[in-house]
């Protein structure tokens, strides 16, 4: 029975060798056989622009892609908040697909809606805005402009910031918010819907309009790894 992989939250970075490990492991082992990966977000712990591919970490997380989608796993690439510079340089060395954010497939037989998921947690005012800040042209154009080495320097501050504002939030703030989640799946004709972002993995059904609607969340890897495993007969997480 053919199948589908779904990973996000890596938060892939060399500081973390462990962490790195076991994606080139998942790379090697589970992913193997399948019909098609879908990363849905934050690969990375940052993403500098595409001018930083030839890092070695950056370079060899492209090889490997490059190499289990020249075996026939369809490779999808969805930004996430912390990676949202990744461009058609790092697709192309990847032998890999970018996605918009929502978008919708047939998976297995099943219409899915996909997203990195930030955008389905609205309580958090802040971060709305630094999202809408972060994805203005002009001020991705200031920052690319940026030698890499300034890039990385700005690049760990904001990181230090994130985590300290993280603090002051609720869980709750910080969480998906229902009727976003609701009025996401009513716009897409209430499919399944498979998110990240927010680092609570479950499975939810919410019920919109009389629609039993699956959502299923994927789990950061920030301890432990964890993947969704799909095929035609629904969904299961499986932890590494």
């Amino acid at each position: 029975m053919s199948f589908t992989l779904f990973i996000s939250d890596l938060h892939l970075a060399a500081e973390r060798p462990r962490i790195v490990d076991q994606f080139f492991q998942f790379v090697s082992g589970p992913l193997r056989g399948a019909q098609a990966l879908y990363v849905l977000g934050d690969l990375f712990e940052y993403w500098v622009g595409d001018d930083d591919l030839d890092d070695p970490l950056n370079n060899s997380v492209a090889q490997a892609f490059a190499a289990v989608a020249a075996t026939g796993v369809a490779v999808h690439f969805m930004h996430g908040n912390r990676d949202l510079l990744v461009g058609h340089e790092f697709a192309a060395r990847s032998s890999a697909q970018l996605l918009g954010d929502p978008y919708l497939t047939d998976l297995h037989g099943t219409p899915t809606l996909l997203m990195h998921g930030d955008t389905l947690c609205t309580d958090d005012v802040e971060y709305q805005k630094f999202r809408a800040y972060a994805r203005h042209p002009q001020n991705q154009a200031r920052f690319l402009a940026q030698p890499v080495a300034a890039r990385h320097a700005e690049m760990e501050a904001l990181r230090v910031r994130s985590e300290s504002a993280k603090l002051g939030k609720t869980a709750e703030i910080m969480d998906v918010n229902v009727p976003a989640v609701e009025q996401a799946l009513r716009q897409a004709g209430y499919p399944r819907l498979i998110h990240g972002h927010t680092h609570r993995p479950g499975r939810h059904v919410h019920r919109v309009d009389g629609h039993a609607c699956e959502r299923w969340v994927l789990g950061d890897w920030y301890e432990n790894g964890s993947y969704l495993r799909c095929d035609a007969s629904g969904c299961s997480s499986i932890a590494l």
